[in-house]
C-alpha cells in the first residue's frame, strides 16, 4: 500500500487545492538516481506547475534520498512511496495512479524521470490546450543520444514509428487514430476521471497509447506533436537498458501481431542491397551494384531523419541501426510470444495473439 513521507501529509495536499493550482506533475521513479534531480528541477522552474509528486516505486538506490534533499529547496515537491504492486497492475501504471489520487491540479502532467522540461514547457502546453480545446496534450520528446548504439537505434526506431503514429491523424477528431507519449502527457483532470484514469489501463505495457485511445473514444480531443524545445530525454544510459526497453515495447508499437513483425522486417531491412552484395562473392560487379543500392537506401534514410527532426549526419549509423532494429524487433516478438518481458527487475506478463505459452 502507498505511504507518504512524514513531511507530506494529505492535509498539505488538500491545502493546495485552490484555483491557482493549475498543474500537478507526476513522476514515477524506480531506481532513477542518475536523472531524478534534473527532471524535478526542470519541473520546479515551471510557474504553472504548483505541485510535483514523485512516486518512489520501491527503488533500491538513492532516488528517494535525492528527492528528500530537493524538498528542502522546492516546497511544491512531495515524495510518495508504494510498497508492492497489486495483481493486474504494472508497476509504473500503479505508481502514477497513486500520484493522481493525491493530485490537486486541474491538469495532470505525467512525465518520466529521464525527461528534462524546457522553461515555458507547461505554459506552452496549457496555451495549446486552450487554443485547440483539447483534453490531452502530449509531446514526443527531443532525443539526446551520446553513444554509437543510441545514435544508431533510437533515431531509426522513431523514423519507423512515424509511419504508424501520424500527428495529423491523431489530432483529427474525425479519425480513430490515437497516441501519446508518456514522457510528456498532460491531461485535464475531468477527462482523466471520466475514462477511469490509469485503473482502466492497469495492465497495459503501452499505457500512454492506451490512455490516449480511451480519451479519444470517450469524445475528448487530443493534441500530439514533436517536443523539440519543450522536453528532451536521454532514454537509456547503457546498451543493456536500451535493448531491454525496446524489447519490452517495440512489438506492441509496430502493431502487436506476428504479421506486423514480418511486414516490418520486410519493409525496414535492405534485403535487396544485402543479397546483391552477397552475390558479389561470385560476381564482383554485383558487389559494386549492391553497395550503390545500399548507399541509395542510406540517403533515403537521411530524408526520413530530417523529416523527423534528427540530424542528417546520423545516416552514418544506418547499417548498424537497421541491424540493431531487426534484432531487437525479433527479440521483442519472441519475448511477447513467451508471455513475459523484463523491465527494471520485474517480469511483465504479456501475450501475442495466436500463440500459446
Amino acid at each position: 500500500m502507498p505511504t507518504e513521507t512524514p513531511d507530506n501529509s494529505r492535509a498539505t495536499a488538500s491545502a493546495l487545492a485552490t484555483p491557482s493550482a493549475l498543474v500537478t506533475a507526476i513522476v514515477p521513479a524506480r531506481n532513477e538516481e542518475p536523472v531524478i534531480a534534473a527532471c524535478v528541477e526542470s519541473l520546479a522552474l515551471q510557474p504553472e506547475i504548483t505541485e510535483i509528486l514523485v512516486v518512489n516505486d520501491e527503488s533500491s538506490d538513492r532516488t528517494a534520498e535525492i528527492v528528500r534533499e530537493l524538498m528542502v529547496k522546492i516546497p511544491q515537491l512531495k515524495l510518495l512511496e508504494i510498497r508492492g504492486v497489486p495483481t493486474g497492475w504494472l508497476g509504473k501504471n500503479y505508481a502514477v495512479s497513486i500520484g493522481a489520487s493525491h493530485a490537486t491540479g486541474k491538469w495532470l502532467l505525467f512525465t518520466d524521470a529521464d525527461a528534462q522540461h524546457e522553461p515555458g514547457a507547461a505554459r506552452r502546453a496549457l496555451d495549446l490546450a486552450q487554443e485547440t480545446g483539447v483534453a490531452l496534450v502530449s509531446f514526443s520528446p527531443e532525443q539526446m543520444t551520446q553513444r554509437w548504439y543510441e545514435r544508431a537505434l533510437i533515431p531509426f526506431v522513431y523514423c519507423r514509428l512515424a509511419k504508424y503514429f501520424s500527428f495529423d491523424a491523431v489530432n483529427d477528431p474525425s479519425s480513430d487514430a490515437a497516441a501519446a507519449n508518456g514522457q510528456f502527457l498532460m491531461i485535464r483532470r475531468d477527462a482523466y476521471d471520466a475514462i477511469g484514469g490509469h485503473t482502466s489501463v492497469a495492465g497495459e505495457v503501452l499505457e500512454d497509447v492506451a490512455l490516449a485511445r480511451r480519451v479519444k473514444s470517450a469524445g475528448f480531443r487530443l493534441w500530439f506533436a514533436l517536443g523539440a524545445g519543450i522536453v528532451r530525454v536521454r532514454m537509456y544510459r547503457s546498451f543493456a537498458a536500451m535493448w531491454q526497453g525496446w524489447k519490452k515495447n517495440l512489438y506492441l508499437l509496430v502493431g502487436g501481431k506476428p504479421s506486423a513483425v514480418y511486414r516490418e522486417m520486410y519493409e525496414a531491412f535492405p534485403w535487396i542491397p544485402f543479397l546483391v552484395i552477397l552475390a558479389g562473392l561470385k560476381i564482383p560487379i554485383a558487389a559494386f551494384l549492391g553497395v550503390w543500392l545500399l548507399i541509395f537506401r542510406q540517403i533515403s534514410y537521411g530524408s526520413e531523419l530530417r523529416r523527423n527532426h534528427f540530424s542528417f549526419s546520423l545516416i552514418l549509423y544506418y547499417v548498424p541501426g537497421v541491424l540493431l532494429y531487426a534484432g531487437v524487433l525479433w527479440a521483442s516478438y519472441r519475448s511477447h510470444a513467451k508471455g513475459k518481458v523484463e523491465w527494471k527487475g520485474r517480469e511483465v506478463p504479456v501475450s501475442v495473439p495466436g500463440t500459446t505459452r
